[in-house]
């Protein structure tokens, strides 16, 4: 960083891109990540439908959208960061309120095509793509911030779904959400998305003189000699640090879709739906507690792919108390939901993050559109899957927690040991990441 005049900007506009990009997060994840696992309940209560065929729709619903997130970086540059998100708004209230009146399975598909296209328009890609042209050196905090809206999202949208449903049904409950997020969204993309550091004067990270020294290669403690090299075309799919990255978010994020995909099912014999829904949101809030612990992680051990291991090991932790608890043991099923619940944001938030230290500057957009498509397009099949484990449990009448289901929760905690390793095999000998947020 320069020497010469570093002082804050007064009235900093890269505060309110965070705060709008709060607001975005937790309505894409809300409707677009959380909700399915409501949808899908709802679904098979209203139509009598099979479980595996909903789950399989369920997976559409993400396989698109990683097909949908891959291109992203080439549907900004078209058509515009800020009109790209008010569509994907579009695209997801058509695409829920779909799941709420469809009629033929085939219809099913069809919708879920529709709002897996356009929920991941609000998702992971845009909302770095938004963040990171306002911020270098405070990109991991400002990150941290915007992704909590995502938690937010969870923990509010599970509990609001089931009290809306059964207050004005599914099709009504999904036209008020979807009426208010379209709306919301589309004037947070008018008003704030579509602006720039140079269309409002400013720079990056908020500070006035020379503040176009101040790099993401500076923010994490590398000068731009130390970083590693540019990885041009086919040589990214060669480098081990982009490969284990790619692999343990995708691995980690099939175990924690599939499992959250029937998670609400498996408690409501247990809890009620209003007490599930309820737990569902608590778990979901506390990947908050969860972020702000690897933030301050960050700060003291520095290597980030660490704290994304041992992220998963909470997880991992939390699906081992699920695996042992019993349907009647409520204290047990809290205690495991909050676990897994803490690692559930460092999942999607933690990765942008190893990018930005692991990979040439002008690498990091490429990286994070890719981990974010693969991982997508591997997490998309979680909810099939862990749908076939529960049918080969064979059990009649509703599953639980507890013996019904533990061949679910032994497999997502394998999947979790997992990726918690491939982050750890892929640090780069010698490396040292942020020290500092």
């Amino acid at each position: 960083m320069s020497t010469a005049s570093v002082l804050p900007q007064s009235g900093f506009f890269g505060v309110w891109v965070v705060r709008a990009a709060f607001v975005l997060a937790m309505f894409g994840w809300g409707v677009g990540f959380y909700g399915p696992a409501i949808y899908l309940a709802q679904v098979i209560t209203r139509t009598g439908w099979s479980l595996e065929m909903v789950s399989v729709a369920v997976t559409v619903h993400f396989l698109f959208g990683a097909i949908v997130v891959a291109n992203l970086p080439r549907l900004h540059a078209w058509m515009g960061l800020a009109p790209s998100i008010a569509l994907g708004a579009v695209c997801t209230a058509i695409g829920v309120l779909g799941w709420a009146v469809v009629w033929q399975p085939w219809q099913l598909f069809v919708v879920a095509l529709v709002g897996g296209a356009g929920w991941v328009m609000m998702g992971a890609v845009a909302v770095t793509a938004l963040v990171s042209r306002w911020y270098a050196a405070g990109r991991p905090v400002a990150l941290g911030k915007a992704y909590n809206g995502a938690s937010i999202g969870g923990a509010v949208f599970a509990p609001l779904w089931v009290a809306l449903i059964q207050g004005l049904g599914f099709p009504g409950a999904a036209a008020l959400v979807g009426v208010v997020m379209v709306v919301v969204v589309a004037g947070l993309s008018v008003t704030v998305f579509s602006q720039t550091p140079e269309r409002q004067g400013q720079s990056v990270d908020g500070y006035a003189g020379a503040v176009v020294n101040v790099t993401p290669a500076a923010s994490a403690g590398k000068t731009d000699a130390a970083r590693p090299a540019a990885l041009p075309g086919k040589a990214l799919w060669r480098d081990r640090a982009f490969l284990t990255l790619a692999i343990g978010m995708a691995i980690g994020l099939f175990a924690q879709i599939g499992l959250l995909a029937h998670l609400f099912k498996l408690l409501v014999p247990t809890l009620g739906a209003q007490n599930a829904g309820l737990l569902m949101g608590g778990g979901t809030a506390c990947a908050i507690v969860g972020r702000a612990v690897a933030a301050r992680a960050i700060t003291y051990v520095g290597d980030r792919r660490v704290i994304a291991a041992a992220s998963y090991g909470m997880q991992a932790v939390g699906s081992a108390v699920l695996l042992f608890a019993s349907p009647d043991g409520v204290w047990p099923i809290v205690l495991g939901v909050a676990l897994v619940g803490a690692g559930i944001g460092n999942a999607t938030s933690l990765p942008p993050l190893i990018a930005q230290t692991d990979f040439a500057t002008r690498d990091v957009p490429r990286v994070v559109a890719l981990i974010v498509a693969m991982s997508q397009g591997t997490y998309a099949f979680g909810p099939a899957v862990f749908g076939l484990l529960q049918h080969s449990s064979a059990v009649d009448g509703p599953m639980t927690i507890g013996p019904d289901s533990r061949l679910l929760f032994a497999t997502a905690l394998v999947i979790q040991v997992m990726a918690a390793a491939v982050y750890l095999a892929g640090r780069r000998r010698g490396s040292v990441d942020a020290k500092r947020l």
